[in-house]
């Protein structure tokens, strides 16, 4: 008995609709968007918009509750009136009860526009090319990476060429042909390094002193720069600190990674939809669904009026019978998909709401260190749900604040203990850590054990090697490389 109530609890947990329920409740709004074109595509029992004569109070129709299981049912079983409402306009649209259809809706398209290899190659069909030198340029375009750089060596490019472009060539004829390409922009691209994709950038400014020393800086000690030997640059190329200052600025002003500033990189790039949005209303939280997630949906009045008819019929012919369990079979989809999405927008508001309440005091500041501590388990123990659902809703949901739009799962993170013994969040210690590198003194950066100390004096001890993790995750350098002079 106990293995058969075992095995229809794990048959429950893996039907095919609480999966699809799961599937659907992890779809941020684009992709879902998607899934209900599909779905109205493929059944046309399920239509879209307002049936004539409804109403914006119309409430979600409970007309299935009763029914009987589809897989069981004959056709001489089936109650018509069961899928049929009194005034025969039923009405099976969602609507999330906290979004009105006067709310702004704010729709963000996928990015258009051409792939960054596209782009230039359009600026090579400007520029007058011999067949050969135009096919080496093609090849040329078509290795540099989304950074903007060419990683291969010239001497693979040259043996590509010949095996798969039946090309055969130089290297210097390559080389000629990839400083053409190097003048394409933006500034930077093609090039094969670094230090090349720097100088390339400073030979097109406007010559000045800081220029030709940046230049010369790069050419001549790019080793010693990167490594922020100061002293050593002044001593080597007889400069003084403010001349090192002006030609150190310039080069920061570069950009190491060309191909990133176009903005139709390879991939096409999709812009975030934010699927639900905090706002500050009179010192109140007030948290809304976006509106394309509460579609208005109901079952096609044509496919009412053909079980209408079956019902009405004193012959049932073969024929009839199974056209009605064909219709029967759309109807449970179309409900059971209605019936899902009201399911997906009451979790997706509870889930958020949870966290929202839950990091109120952040979501009322905007102060990173007023985030608590919080694992998904918090917010499933509150919402009375699996971790697994918190965990589609967050992982793959953006909201959008006053203080920009971010993914819902940063706002959970792990905790430690502060010297008072009480549970801090990692997220505050790391905007601390990042406050206290902003705040350094540039000359003398602070190293992770002074780091480490400080945060102790602080109130919150935690290891060396703890702190450096932090600071990489934070995407800060080690102290050496933070120096400036």
């Amino acid at each position: 008995m106990l293995k058969q109530h075992l095995q229809f609890k794990l048959s429950q947990k893996l039907s095919p609709q609480q999966i699809q329920l799961m599937k659907l409740i992890q779809l941020p709004t684009q992709a879902f968007e998607q899934r209900l074109k599909q779905e109205l595509e493929e059944n046309p029992a399920l239509e879209t918009g307002k049936e004539e004569g409804e109403t914006q109070e119309d409430e979600f129709d409970d007309l299935y509750d009763n029914e009987t299981d589809s897989e069981n049912i004959s056709a001489e079983d089936i109650n018509i009136d069961d899928y049929l409402s009194d005034d025969e306009v039923p009405d099976y649209r969602t609507q999330a009860n906290n979004y009105s259809a006067d709310d702004e809706e704010k729709s963000v398209p996928y990015a258009a526009g051409i792939s960054f290899n596209q782009y230039l190659i359009n600026q090579l069909n400007t520029i007058y090319l011999t067949d050969e030198e135009w096919s080496i340029a093609e090849f040329l375009v078509g290795s540099v990476d989304e950074s903007g750089y060419i990683r291969r060596p010239l001497t693979d490019i040259m043996d590509d060429l010949a095996f798969t472009q039946n090309i055969y060539t130089e290297e210097k004829t390559i080389e000629k042909v990839l400083r053409i390409v190097q003048d394409l922009d933006p500034a930077g691209v093609a090039a094969r390094t670094l230090e090349e994709c720097l100088l390339i950038q400073l030979k097109r400014k406007e010559v000045t002193p800081s220029i030709e020393l940046a230049i010369v800086l790069l050419e001549k000690s790019f080793e010693q720069f990167t490594k922020k030997h100061y002293q050593k640059l002044i001593q080597k190329h007889n400069i003084t600190e403010e001349q090192l200052k002006d030609a150190i600025s310039e080069i920061e002003r570069l950009n190491p990674k060309p191909g990133g500033s176009y903005s139709g990189n390879n991939r096409t790039v999709e812009h975030v939809v934010p699927d639900f949005t905090i706002r500050i209303v009179d010192g109140e939280l007030e948290l809304t669904l976006n509106g394309r997630n509460a579609p208005e949906l109901h079952v096609s009045r044509e496919y009412n009026n053909m079980l209408e008819g079956y019902k009405n019929s004193k012959e049932k012919s073969k024929s009839q019978k199974d056209t009605v369990m064909f219709i029967k079979q759309k109807l449970d989809s179309a409900k059971w998909f209605i019936d899902a999405i009201r399911q997906r927008q009451q979790t997706l508001y509870i889930t958020m709401n949870e966290i929202m309440e839950y990091q109120k005091e952040y979501f009322l500041t905007g102060d990173e260190r007023k985030l608590r501590p919080m694992i998904l388990k918090d917010i499933a123990d509150g919402i009375h749900m699996d971790v697994s659902t918190v965990s589609r809703v967050a992982n793959s949901k953006y909201v959008d604040t006053p203080y920009g739009t971010k993914l819902i799962k940063d706002y959970f993170s792990e905790s430690m203990k502060n010297d008072q013994g009480e549970d801090v969040s990692t997220k505050e210690i790391k905007k601390i850590l990042e406050t206290v590198i902003g705040e350094e003194t540039k000359k003398k950066p602070l190293t992770d054990d002074k780091l480490a100390a400080i945060l102790k004096e602080k109130g919150y001890p935690i290891a060396r090697r703890t702190v450096a993790k932090y600071r990489e995750q934070l995407d800060i350098p080690v102290a050496r490389l933070r120096k400036q002079i």
